[in-house]
């Protein structure tokens, strides 16, 4: 066995039939009080459950890991949604409507809208989103988001993916997008966003959902709780022309063959000039950084680990509950991991921890995703009918969330 192969040894005998854990600061870690087993379990061919203890700074903490072997050709990864970018549901309503065998919570969303009185909180992701191979959304731009402050370096646009090829990676996705008029091409700063960059023009597809588009409309690049914009403009487009336009944006679902742009400032200023009857068309697409590969999945959050190595400048003082997402062998195997929300494990780890707990795990890369009261394991045992949760969310039950990483297993 090469060294590489051999890091996935049982250093931590409780994934010893997956034997992709590893690291001796976690050798002969102890399951908690009350947990069924430190011994792995096999949910499905390629996919385990497992749980236990890692001494942290700030006291212990609980674990529970689904292993997932990319290699296999009956499992694979794509996103949990509830049918619309603006929508919530726990994630084991989400695992169970789509038949995942074991599924996490996914990235960071709006949660709140306290800043802006009377304006609908969308409940809409931070970061792009890929479902099945299609496109559902692009990322706020970063004075938007909510969540802890990124690591330096790191973007709204960094993600977790899954290629056509099978392999998982990180990536950065960018909306490449135009609106084309009889009076020239405008460019496209967003798709199904709850919040539009200054002076831009968004995209709301079928996808989006029926929550009120004003959201998108409010903040700054660089301040979310700067007030909504009073310079706004929507126009409808259907099948390729302007059927109705408006001063605010509007609500309620939009048709398939539809599509809403939202226009702030200057966007608004160059959508006022487009008149009902008038041809459109709109293209957008989301295109990766690096890889050269289309994505079949792919989801917001951001990197903690790279090549081996945490990023710099990552959090070394607050610790939380926490959602992760290791990478290791090439992108064939991955580790998703949700810490117990319990009150005797609820300090959690640092972001700094994830990492360094992620790199002894056996990862060459990690991904944090959203945590506190989101973090939610679910998985489901061979022959039950559905998933159950793992781990004790910290707010006493799952929070509905917009999207997760579900895990899948075909005949």
């Amino acid at each position: 066995m090469t060294r590489r192969n051999g890091r996935f040894r049982t250093a931590l005998s409780v994934l010893a039939a997956w034997s992709a854990l590893a690291g001796a600061a976690l050798v002969g870690a102890a399951p908690a009080s009350g947990a069924q087993s430190a011994a792995a379990a096999d949910l499905a061919p390629g996919v385990t459950y497992t749980e236990f203890d890692i001494p942290a700074a700030k006291g212990v903490t609980h674990a529970h890991v689904v292993g997932v072997d990319l290699g296999n050709p009956h499992v694979r990864l794509d996103l949990l949604h509830p049918g619309a970018v603006a929508a919530r549901a726990p994630v084991s309503r989400l695992a169970d409507s789509q038949g995942a065998v074991a599924g996490v919570n996914g990235d960071f969303f709006n949660i709140t809208e306290t800043q802006h009185p009377g304006v609908e909180a969308t409940g809409a992701t931070v970061g792009p989103a890929i479902a099945s191979g299609r496109p559902l959304k692009a990322a706020v731009p970063d004075g938007q988001r909510f969540g802890p402050a990124l690591p330096p370096g790191t973007s709204t646009k960094d993600v977790l993916g899954v290629g056509v090829d099978g392999r998982a990676r990180l990536d950065g996705l960018a909306l490449d997008g135009s609106v084309s008029t009889p009076e020239g091409r405008l460019p496209l700063g967003g798709l199904n966003q709850y919040a539009l960059p200054e002076n831009s023009i968004g995209a709301f597809t079928s996808d989006w959902g029926s929550v009120s588009r004003v959201r998108a409309t409010c903040g700054t690049d660089t301040d979310r709780a700067a007030p909504c914009s009073a310079d706004t403009y929507e126009v409808t487009v259907r099948n390729g022309r302007v059927v109705s336009s408006a001063d605010t944006p509007g609500s309620g679902p939009v048709a398939a063959g539809t599509t809403v742009l939202v226009g702030r400032e200057g966007g608004a200023r160059q959508l006022r000039k487009l008149s009902t009857g008038v041809p459109v068309l709109v293209r957008h697409r989301l295109v990766a950084r690096t890889s050269k590969v289309s994505y079949r999945f792919a989801l917001g959050g951001y990197p903690v680990l790279a090549h081996g190595q945490p990023l710099p400048g990552l959090d070394n003082t607050t610790s939380a509950v926490r959602t992760a997402v290791g990478i290791s062998d090439g992108g064939r195997r991955l580790l998703l991991l949700a810490l117990d929300g319990a009150p005797e494990y609820r300090s959690g780890l640092t972001i700094a921890e994830v990492a360094a707990t992620m790199r002894k795990l056996g990862s060459d890369e990690a991904f944090s995703l959203d945590g506190g009261g989101s973090t939610t394991l679910v998985a489901r045992e061979p022959g039950a009918q559905a998933v159950s949760v793992r781990n004790h969310p910290s707010g006493g039950a799952e929070r509905p969330v917009p999207n997760g990483i579900g895990v899948f297993s075909t005949p």
